[in-house]
Protein backbone atom coordinates (compact mmCIF):
# COMPACT_ATOMS: atom_id res chain seq x y z
CA UNK A 1 0.00 0.00 0.00
CA UNK A 2 2.68 2.84 0.27
CA UNK A 3 4.82 1.78 -2.26
CA UNK A 4 1.46 2.59 -4.19
CA UNK A 5 0.38 6.14 -2.04
CA UNK A 6 4.51 6.77 -3.18
CA UNK A 7 4.09 5.83 -6.64
CA UNK A 8 1.01 7.94 -7.00
CA UNK A 9 2.30 11.13 -5.28
CA UNK A 10 5.70 10.38 -7.45
CA UNK A 11 3.39 10.67 -10.90
CA UNK A 12 2.18 14.33 -9.50
CA UNK A 13 -1.35 15.51 -11.15
CA UNK A 14 -1.63 13.12 -14.53
CA UNK A 15 -4.92 15.38 -15.89
CA UNK A 16 -4.00 17.82 -18.79
CA UNK A 17 -5.96 20.76 -17.64
CA UNK A 18 -5.30 23.11 -20.53
CA UNK A 19 -6.08 20.41 -23.49
CA UNK A 20 -6.22 23.39 -26.16
CA UNK A 21 -2.73 24.78 -25.83
CA UNK A 22 -0.61 21.45 -23.95
CA UNK A 23 2.54 20.96 -24.60
CA UNK A 24 4.59 18.10 -26.47
CA UNK A 25 7.91 16.72 -25.73
CA UNK A 26 10.58 17.92 -28.54
CA UNK A 27 10.39 14.50 -30.50
CA UNK A 28 6.70 14.49 -30.88
CA UNK A 29 5.85 15.06 -34.76
CA UNK A 30 2.54 17.30 -35.41
CA UNK A 31 1.69 19.33 -38.55
CA UNK A 32 4.00 19.17 -41.09
CA UNK A 33 5.40 22.92 -42.93
CA UNK A 34 6.98 23.53 -46.30
CA UNK A 35 9.44 26.03 -46.10
CA UNK A 36 9.40 28.63 -49.25
CA UNK A 37 12.28 27.82 -50.92
CA UNK A 38 12.80 26.03 -54.14
CA UNK A 39 14.11 22.26 -54.15
CA UNK A 40 16.92 21.60 -55.90
CA UNK A 41 16.52 20.81 -59.57
CA UNK A 42 14.94 17.40 -59.96
CA UNK A 43 15.38 16.47 -56.56
CA UNK A 44 12.48 13.71 -56.06
CA UNK A 45 13.98 12.28 -52.75
CA UNK A 46 10.97 13.36 -50.30
CA UNK A 47 8.53 11.27 -52.94
CA UNK A 48 10.87 8.52 -53.74
CA UNK A 49 10.90 7.76 -49.43
CA UNK A 50 7.78 8.39 -48.39
CA UNK A 51 5.85 5.04 -47.77
CA UNK A 52 2.74 6.16 -48.71
CA UNK A 53 2.92 8.26 -51.79
CA UNK A 54 1.71 11.41 -49.60
CA UNK A 55 3.96 13.97 -51.22
CA UNK A 56 3.22 15.56 -54.43
CA UNK A 57 6.08 18.24 -56.43
CA UNK A 58 5.51 21.01 -58.57
CA UNK A 59 4.03 22.45 -56.36
CA UNK A 60 5.29 20.80 -53.54
CA UNK A 61 2.28 19.28 -51.14
CA UNK A 62 1.85 17.03 -48.37
CA UNK A 63 -1.35 15.16 -48.27
CA UNK A 64 -2.26 14.26 -44.22
CA UNK A 65 -4.86 11.99 -45.03
CA UNK A 66 -1.87 9.73 -46.59
CA UNK A 67 0.65 10.72 -44.43
CA UNK A 68 1.87 9.00 -42.08
CA UNK A 69 4.10 10.97 -39.50
CA UNK A 70 7.21 9.37 -40.08
CA UNK A 71 10.55 11.84 -40.45
CA UNK A 72 11.46 10.44 -43.35
CA UNK A 73 10.91 13.41 -45.82
CA UNK A 74 11.97 15.64 -43.09
CA UNK A 75 15.55 13.57 -42.85
CA UNK A 76 16.70 13.32 -46.00
CA UNK A 77 15.65 16.87 -47.76
CA UNK A 78 18.91 18.51 -48.50
CA UNK A 79 17.64 21.70 -48.15
CA UNK A 80 15.21 21.28 -44.83
CA UNK A 81 12.87 22.47 -46.68
CA UNK A 82 9.95 19.85 -44.74
CA UNK A 83 9.58 19.66 -40.98
CA UNK A 84 7.61 18.71 -38.50
CA UNK A 85 6.27 20.85 -35.59
CA UNK A 86 4.49 20.24 -32.41
CA UNK A 87 0.77 21.32 -33.72
CA UNK A 88 -1.63 18.59 -33.00
CA UNK A 89 -4.35 20.85 -34.44
CA UNK A 90 -5.22 19.03 -37.19
CA UNK A 91 -8.63 17.87 -38.00
CA UNK A 92 -10.50 19.21 -41.03
CA UNK A 93 -14.14 18.85 -42.30
CA UNK A 94 -13.23 18.02 -45.83
CA UNK A 95 -10.80 16.11 -47.23
CA UNK A 96 -9.41 18.09 -49.14
CA UNK A 97 -8.06 20.75 -46.75
CA UNK A 98 -5.50 18.07 -45.78
CA UNK A 99 -3.13 19.05 -48.52
CA UNK A 100 -0.64 20.85 -47.43
CA UNK A 101 1.24 23.60 -49.28
CA UNK A 102 3.94 26.63 -48.46
CA UNK A 103 0.88 28.75 -47.85
CA UNK A 104 -0.53 26.57 -45.02
CA UNK A 105 0.78 27.02 -41.51
CA UNK A 106 -2.23 26.07 -39.60
CA UNK A 107 -5.03 23.79 -40.05
CA UNK A 108 -8.69 23.88 -38.21
CA UNK A 109 -11.89 22.62 -39.20
CA UNK A 110 -14.80 25.12 -39.43
CA UNK A 111 -17.35 25.35 -36.92
CA UNK A 112 -20.37 23.41 -37.46
CA UNK A 113 -23.95 25.14 -38.82
CA UNK A 114 -26.54 26.00 -35.76
CA UNK A 115 -28.27 23.08 -36.79
CA UNK A 116 -25.92 20.26 -35.91
CA UNK A 117 -24.61 22.23 -32.89
CA UNK A 118 -28.36 22.46 -31.62
CA UNK A 119 -28.19 18.62 -31.74
CA UNK A 120 -24.12 17.66 -30.57
CA UNK A 121 -23.16 20.42 -28.84
CA UNK A 122 -23.96 19.72 -25.45
CA UNK A 123 -23.09 16.45 -25.47
CA UNK A 124 -21.77 13.65 -28.24
CA UNK A 125 -22.00 9.66 -28.11
CA UNK A 126 -20.07 8.02 -30.40
CA UNK A 127 -19.68 4.35 -31.48
CA UNK A 128 -15.93 3.60 -32.72
CA UNK A 129 -15.83 0.77 -35.84
CA UNK A 130 -12.23 -1.07 -35.91
CA UNK A 131 -12.16 -1.45 -39.80
CA UNK A 132 -9.34 -3.39 -40.03
CA UNK A 133 -6.38 -1.78 -38.69
CA UNK A 134 -3.05 -2.58 -36.48
CA UNK A 135 -5.00 -1.40 -33.19
CA UNK A 136 -2.62 1.54 -32.91
CA UNK A 137 -5.48 4.06 -33.49
CA UNK A 138 -7.74 1.93 -31.06
CA UNK A 139 -4.86 2.30 -28.28
CA UNK A 140 -5.25 6.11 -28.65
CA UNK A 141 -8.89 6.30 -28.68
CA UNK A 142 -9.48 4.13 -25.67
CA UNK A 143 -6.59 6.88 -23.32
CA UNK A 144 -9.64 9.16 -24.24
CA UNK A 145 -11.45 7.69 -21.33
CA UNK A 146 -8.42 7.72 -18.48
CA UNK A 147 -7.46 10.25 -16.11
CA UNK A 148 -4.84 12.16 -18.21
CA UNK A 149 -7.84 13.20 -21.02
CA UNK A 150 -10.90 12.33 -19.37
CA UNK A 151 -12.39 13.11 -22.57
CA UNK A 152 -16.09 12.71 -20.59
CA UNK A 153 -15.63 16.35 -18.76
CA UNK A 154 -16.25 18.01 -22.16
CA UNK A 155 -19.80 15.74 -22.80
CA UNK A 156 -18.08 13.36 -25.65
CA UNK A 157 -18.20 9.43 -24.76
CA UNK A 158 -17.94 6.12 -26.56
CA UNK A 159 -20.93 4.33 -26.39
CA UNK A 160 -21.16 0.04 -26.33
CA UNK A 161 -24.45 0.11 -29.07
CA UNK A 162 -24.80 2.34 -32.24
CA UNK A 163 -28.97 2.49 -31.56
CA UNK A 164 -27.27 5.20 -28.39
CA UNK A 165 -24.86 6.96 -30.56
CA UNK A 166 -25.13 10.20 -32.46
CA UNK A 167 -22.31 9.30 -35.05
CA UNK A 168 -19.48 6.56 -35.54
CA UNK A 169 -15.74 6.82 -35.77
CA UNK A 170 -13.61 4.77 -38.02
CA UNK A 171 -10.02 3.48 -37.53
CA UNK A 172 -8.43 1.37 -39.93
CA UNK A 173 -8.89 0.77 -43.94
CA UNK A 174 -12.35 -1.21 -43.94
CA UNK A 175 -11.43 -4.41 -45.15
CA UNK A 176 -12.85 -7.07 -47.08
CA UNK A 177 -14.16 -8.51 -43.87
CA UNK A 178 -15.70 -5.43 -41.94
CA UNK A 179 -17.91 -4.19 -45.32
CA UNK A 180 -21.00 -5.35 -44.13
CA UNK A 181 -20.33 -4.70 -40.13
CA UNK A 182 -19.10 -1.43 -40.99
CA UNK A 183 -22.29 -0.72 -42.71
CA UNK A 184 -24.86 -2.86 -40.21
CA UNK A 185 -23.39 -0.25 -37.28
CA UNK A 186 -23.98 2.65 -38.82
CA UNK A 187 -27.47 2.18 -40.19
CA UNK A 188 -28.03 0.86 -36.68
CA UNK A 189 -27.42 4.74 -35.35
CA UNK A 190 -30.20 7.11 -35.07
CA UNK A 191 -30.54 10.05 -37.39
CA UNK A 192 -29.16 12.80 -37.36
CA UNK A 193 -25.95 11.05 -37.28
CA UNK A 194 -22.08 11.71 -37.74
CA UNK A 195 -19.18 10.07 -39.50
CA UNK A 196 -15.74 10.48 -38.54
CA UNK A 197 -12.41 9.17 -39.84
CA UNK A 198 -9.59 8.61 -37.12
CA UNK A 199 -6.09 7.98 -38.71
CA UNK A 200 -4.43 7.66 -41.96
CA UNK A 201 -6.05 4.42 -42.79
CA UNK A 202 -9.13 5.52 -42.18
CA UNK A 203 -8.65 8.57 -44.19
CA UNK A 204 -6.98 6.91 -47.27
CA UNK A 205 -6.21 3.60 -46.68
CA UNK A 206 -2.60 4.40 -45.48
CA UNK A 207 0.06 1.96 -46.27
CA UNK A 208 -2.35 -0.80 -47.04
CA UNK A 209 -3.67 1.72 -49.50
CA UNK A 210 -3.06 -0.60 -52.14
CA UNK A 211 -3.53 -3.94 -50.75
CA UNK A 212 -6.57 -6.14 -52.64
CA UNK A 213 -8.65 -6.79 -49.81
CA UNK A 214 -9.02 -2.97 -49.08
CA UNK A 215 -12.87 -1.70 -49.88
CA UNK A 216 -13.60 1.84 -49.54
CA UNK A 217 -17.21 2.19 -50.91
CA UNK A 218 -18.66 2.81 -47.42
CA UNK A 219 -16.18 5.97 -47.87
CA UNK A 220 -17.43 6.99 -51.19
CA UNK A 221 -21.18 6.78 -50.63
CA UNK A 222 -21.10 8.64 -47.11
CA UNK A 223 -20.68 12.31 -45.86
CA UNK A 224 -17.66 12.31 -44.19
CA UNK A 225 -17.61 14.80 -41.40
CA UNK A 226 -14.32 15.20 -39.35
CA UNK A 227 -10.93 14.06 -40.70
CA UNK A 228 -8.45 13.57 -37.97
CA UNK A 229 -5.06 12.66 -39.73
CA UNK A 230 -2.10 10.60 -38.28
CA UNK A 231 -0.44 7.15 -37.55
CA UNK A 232 -1.88 7.27 -34.86
CA UNK A 233 -3.76 10.50 -34.37
CA UNK A 234 -2.79 11.68 -30.52
CA UNK A 235 -5.92 12.28 -28.03
CA UNK A 236 -5.57 15.24 -28.18
CA UNK A 237 -5.45 16.00 -31.66
CA UNK A 238 -9.36 14.00 -31.50
CA UNK A 239 -10.34 16.09 -28.60
CA UNK A 240 -9.38 19.37 -30.00
CA UNK A 241 -10.87 18.53 -33.75
CA UNK A 242 -14.44 17.89 -31.90
CA UNK A 243 -14.17 20.66 -29.95
CA UNK A 244 -13.19 23.48 -32.30
CA UNK A 245 -15.52 20.96 -35.05
CA UNK A 246 -18.54 21.70 -32.27
CA UNK A 247 -17.01 25.24 -31.11
CA UNK A 248 -17.04 24.06 -27.72
CA UNK A 249 -15.61 26.86 -25.18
Amino acid sequence: MNNSINIRILQGDPIVHDVRNAQFPIRYRGLPLIEDKECPNGCTKCVEICPTNAIKLNPLQIDLGSCVFCPLCEEICPEKIIHFTQNYHTSVETRNKLIITKEIKSIKPEIVSKKIKKYFGKSLRLRQISAGGCNGCELELNALSNVNFDMGRFGIEFVASPRHADGIVITGPITQNMVNATEICYEAVPSPKIIILFGACAISGGIFQNSEVIHREFIKENKIDLFIPGCPPHPLTFINGLLDWLDKK
